[in-house]
Formats: C-alpha cells, sequence, structure tokens
C-alpha cells in the first residue's frame, strides 16, 4: 500500500547541511567530514560526507571502525578549540606501512576533517537552498578558504573534483547526481518511483493519459507531466546521468515512446515486457533499418531475472538492475 501522504525525496546530503547548519547556529561546536578520494574496496565512496556535534551525528563516511575513530578524533577537536582542517588518508589493508584504517577491505580513502567555524553559517544554508532547487550549484572548499557555493555553469564537469596536495581543493555538486524518467505512470511506474525514491535519484514520470490516478497520486515522483508518447523526446534530458524506462499501457505506445528515444545519448535506456514482446518489438526495429549497435543498448526484458510477478517484485528487480549500471564504470 502506498503512503499517499508521502512527498518526493530530498538529496541525501540533505540531512547532513541541515543538522550541520541547525547545530552552528545553535553555537554547538560541529565538524564535516567528507569523502574527498576513494578508490577499490572503501566502505564510503567520493562525496560520503557527516556532520558531528559532542553528541549528535548525521550521515556516514563509511561506517565501521574508521568512522568512529575519526568521529571521536575530531570531537576532541573540536573540545579543544582546534578548528584546522585537515585531509586525513585511510588504507584498509591490515599491513600497510602506514595510515591503517582499522579496517581490511583493501581500498583506501581520503576523508576531509573540516571543523566549522560560525561564519561558515550562511554557506551552509546556501547548501540547503540549493538542494530543495533541481540542481545548478556546487559547493567547493580549499586548504586556506572555508566552504562556498558556486553556480554550476560547466555541464560537462565531473560531479566532484579532488585537487591533492598542500594546497588542497575538493568540489561538488549539490542535489541529485542522477535522473530518472519513468515512461508511463502505471502501478509498476508507482512502485518503481517508491523504491528508487530511497535511492537518490531524481524522479519524473511521463504519461499520455491526463487523469490517470497512479500518475496523478504518486506522491515519490519530483516531476509529473502528460505528454504525447509521439512528442517525447524533447521531454527527456540525454546525459551519463541519465536513466529512463519505459512502461506504458501497451505493446504500440512502448514501441511509439521507444522510437523517439532510441538514439537518445543516456546512461540506461530499458523497456518492461515479457520475452515475446521485446522480441517482437526489436523483430519490427530490425525490420525499419535500426542498427544492430542501437539496439545493443537497450536494457529488454527490462530487470534481473528474479522470477518476479507484482508490481514491488517488478520494481526491485529494475532497481537492481539501474543499480548495476549506475555502479559499473562505463569503460566495463
Amino acid at each position: 500500500m502506498d503512503d499517499l501522504s508521502a512527498t518526493p525525496s530530498r538529496p541525501r546530503d540533505m540531512l547532513v547541511w541541515k543538522h550541520a547548519a541547525a547545530s552552528l547556529r545553535a553555537g554547538i561546536p560541529t565538524a564535516l567530514l567528507c569523502v574527498v578520494r576513494s578508490e577499490g574496496s572503501s566502505p564510503g565512496r567520493q562525496g560520503f560526507k557527516m556532520s558531528v556535534t559532542a553528541t549528535g551525528l548525521a550521515g556516514s563516511i563509511g561506517g565501521g571502525i574508521m568512522e568512529h575513530k575519526l568521529v571521536e578524533l575530531v570531537r576532541a577537536r573540536l573540545r579543544e578549540g582546534d578548528y584546522t582542517p585537515e585531509i586525513r588518508r585511510q588504507v584498509h589493508r591490515a599491513h600497510a606501512r602506514s595510515d591503517r584504517s582499522g579496517m581490511i577491505c583493501s581500498g583506501e580513502q581520503e576523508i576531509l576533517l573540516l571543523p566549522l567555524r560560525a561564519e561558515y553559517l550562511p554557506s551552509l544554508e546556501a547548501c540547503k537552498r540549493a538542494l530543495r532547487q533541481s540542481g545548478g550549484f556546487r559547493w567547493a572548499v580549499t586548504a586556506d578558504s572555508g566552504p562556498r557555493v558556486v553556480a554550476d555553469t560547466d555541464v560537462t564537469a565531473p560531479l566532484s573534483r579532488y585537487q591533492p596536495g598542500e594546497n588542497w581543493q575538493y568540489e561538488e555538486k549539490l542535489g541529485f547526481r542522477d535522473q530518472l524518467t519513468i515512461v508511463g505512470g502505471g502501478h509498476v511506474s508507482l512502485a518503481l518511483s517508491r523504491t528508487l525514491s530511497t535511492l537518490d535519484f531524481d524522479i519524473t514520470v511521463l504519461d499520455d493519459r491526463p487523469a490517470l490516478h497512479t500518475h496523478l497520486l504518486n506522491p515519490y515522483a519530483h516531476h509529473k507531466r502528460t505528454v504525447p508518447y509521439d512528442k517525447l523526446a524533447p521531454e527527456v534530458p540525454e546525459g551519463p546521468h541519465q536513466y529512463v524506462v519505459i512502461m506504458t499501457v501497451g505493446y504500440r505506445t512502448d514501441a511509439v515512446a521507444l522510437r523517439q528515444l532510441l538514439h537518445h545519448q543516456v546512461r540506461y535506456l530499458g523497456v518492461l515486457g515479457s520475452s515475446n514482446k521485446i522480441t517482437h518489438l526489436l523483430q519490427e526495429l530490425r525490420a525499419a533499418g535500426t542498427d544492430e549497435a542501437v539496439l545493443s543498448r537497450i536494457h529488454a526484458p527490462i530487470g534481473l531475472p528474479i522470477h518476479s510477478r507484482t508490481p514491488e517484485e517488478i520494481a526491485i528487480s529494475i532497481a537492481a538492475e539501474i543499480i548495476r549500471v549506475r555502479n559499473t564504470p562505463e569503460s566495463e
């Protein structure tokens, strides 16, 4: 049963920035921990962050003994009044010669320990405001300046950038990392919206039926629009962080939607349907002269094969496939 009182999710980092800003506003000594670099089997990835006070926490840099030690370290510094920022290398190998984290998962991380001064509060509030919008901003910090919010004018820039060394610099896009467009607003679309709302996606649902209740009442989608499927292409953004799922009311409308998006440059394009339906759909596209390289990009039938039947099970299978694509380097 869907909770129709639910609201669209906020980016995962919102809780961290809210906790940090509220603590600082109350005059409570606070620090920010942020993973600025990660490699291998690190429990925390670049961009993971947390806000820390003497008695409270929000967020995570990966958990385990490493997180515990760094939280206690930064709390000690806050008690001592030491507000010097520091980058700490953490090596997750038992026999590392230095910087051992206490974990043995074999990766490495570099963690920014940033005690927050009172004058940083306007920047923290600006981060919160930016997270309520649909992108367009980044936060940045350097060895000799506190956090600040800047306009994100370069759409080709990576999500985060770290320059190591004595004059280190770190910057990161504010907001959702990835955007999902669901074409079709039925029961599976509603279930998928609910599942992916927990996975840090900005969710858009499009349907060509203006009075469809599962579309109108979807409380998890950030954006909902009624769009004719034969005019779909301009409604769906392209880019390396765009994911598209087609699940309309039937085969014919799926075919119309897919033809609109076949040549879209997106990270993931999937179509819901049985094996027979997908075989027939691909045969039609081949007969129309569609190149095999184009067809090979389509995930269909969509989802991992877990014998799913209900809308909720189907949503989990699709979400799992999307997670696998998102977490696999594009070069593989």
